[in-house]
């Protein structure tokens, strides 16, 4: 199986987005497509519009998918941002079915972190490090020496005063849907960022999805010990680092 060249696709609350990545140097070889998530984004509905970009690119090869829930080993243990059903789905197992084409399925901020940690702004960094994704969601990666520890999800640990988790209170969509200026939500990013630093303690804190793109409007109001940047793949991190996954792990198989 020729593995240098793979359909990586980012699975997200809103939109599922995917195009052919080389996962020698991490390059888009066409220009990503985007399909807004089914609503509801049940197993069914999201393997479909997989197979859409399946189609559209004319993909005959290996797929990589980042999903946005606890994934081991393709085996999906948690929803928050998209349908309940896929809970104990195996999702590797049903997208490869309904492409006919094999397919690595894995947490998708793990996927982003992935991309940052090999090929971008973390690349060669030794130490503990951190890939924040912020989107419709928050999602987690958390990498020491380079080595992934999968499966954080830390936007979903409950803030301590409120019964209420740190996605619901920090996130891009609830930015959007709160009017919030640069202000007010670089403020409560703040905030988040902060605890994650008196828990972890990383030394370089690398910003991702939607909200790597307006970092320079909201740093100004982010005070750390760590060190920020934003995602050197901005938001194609996630399609990146899915295509680099697989690529490992279906070479296992």
């Amino acid at each position: 199986m020729k593995l240098k060249e793979i359909l990586g696709i980012d699975i997200g609350g809103s939109g599922i987005k995917g195009a052919p990545i080389s996962t020698k140097n991490g390059k888009l070889l066409d220009k990503r497509h985007r399909i807004p998530t089914p609503q509801p984004s049940t197993p069914e509905n999201v393997a479909n519009t997989i197979n859409e970009l399946v189609k559209l690119f004319r993909w005959k090869g290996a797929i990589g998918c980042g999903f946005p829930a606890v994934v081991q080993n393709g085996m999906v243990f948690s929803a928050s941002n998209v349908d309940k059903t896929w809970i104990n789905t195996d999702a590797g197992k049903l997208f490869s079915e309904t492409t006919k084409l094999p397919v690595w399925v894995l947490n998708d901020a793990d996927a982003a972190g992935i991309a940052e940690a090999k090929l971008g702004a973390g690349a060669g960094f030794k130490g503990a490090m951190m890939v924040i994704a912020i989107g419709t969601g928050i999602g987690s990666a958390m990498f020491i020496n380079g080595k992934l520890y999968p499966n954080t999800e830390l936007g979903h640990m409950n803030m301590k005063e409120d019964n209420i988790d740190w996605e619901t209170y920090t996130s891009d969509s609830t930015r959007k849907r709160e009017m919030l200026d640069m202000e007010g939500w670089g403020k409560r990013l703040n905030e988040y960022l902060n605890y994650i630093e008196f828990l972890f303690s990383p030394e370089l804190i690398i910003i991702g999805g939607g909200a790597s793109k307006k970092l320079d409007k909201f740093k100004p109001y982010i005070n750390l010990q760590a060190r920020v940047l934003p995602a050197h793949f901005l938001n194609d991190a996630g399609i990146i680092g899915a295509a680099m996954a697989a690529r490992i792990n279906l070479k296992e198989k």
